[in-house]
């Protein structure tokens, strides 16, 4: 009974903040599509000496000259939770709403350059790279992330609120709670998500470099 209460709490709760949650994933895609359009943009000069260093990369990837597994865990760990964590600060500050969106943005621009530059520099091949060392992990952090830029800018706007309008009596605190438990199970997801990225990731690219002789 709980548990049907509660899943019905959250389908009310994302029904309500439908709108920011639309905004929030456009946002996203739209730096997708400027990273990809980034790429293009490039002169050939830089293109080449990008694509030198990354076929270096291949190359040790390729030999299994990567950092240790554990490494690549915690460094992965470490970057997104901080990303999260500045996500969740910034939410509960009313000057961080528009850094919020901007981050966002910021990280579809890095995907979307990503995916973009192997796929233009290398074809099909890029595509199949990009596919088995971008999209596992990714899978995970991006709904973490466009789910906590979202819930960070309704924390944001309700405690504008609450400052700026005398008349707005909905309760902080309630919400703050709920805050807490979002980032806590944030943290939860992105340790599955890096533990995808050091221990699946590099196998998947081993494979695909190996087979598409990409070293």
């Amino acid at each position: 009974m709980k548990k049907r209460l509660y899943q019905s709490n959250v389908a009310a709760y994302f029904r309500e903040h439908s709108s920011i949650f639309l905004f929030i994933v456009v946002l996203f895609l739209m730096g997708v599509i400027f990273g990809a359009i980034v790429v293009n943009s490039m002169s050939f000069t830089q293109k080449e000496d990008l694509f030198y260093y990354l076929s270096q990369f291949f190359g040790q990837v390729s030999d299994g000259k990567v950092a240790e597994k554990n490494d690549l865990f915690m460094q992965s760990f470490f970057h997104n939770s901080k990303f999260i964590a500045l996500f969740w600060i910034l939410g509960i500050s009313i000057i961080g709403l528009p850094v919020i969106l901007i981050l966002l943005f910021i990280k579809g621009m890095v995907v979307g350059f990503t995916v973009g530059f192997l796929v233009s520099q290398m074809g099909w091949k890029g595509f199949m790279l990009a596919f088995v060392s971008i999209l596992p992990q990714n899978l995970i952090i991006i709904p973490v992330f466009i789910i906590m830029a979202s819930l960070s800018v309704i924390i944001s706007l309700k405690m504008i609120k609450k400052q700026f309008m005398k008349k707005f009596a909905q309760p902080i605190m309630p919400l703050f709670k709920g805050y807490i438990f979002a980032l806590f199970a944030a943290v939860i997801f992105i340790s599955a998500a890096s533990g995808v990225e050091a221990y699946l990731s590099p196998w998947l690219m081993k494979t695909v470099i190996s087979s598409a002789g990409l070293k």
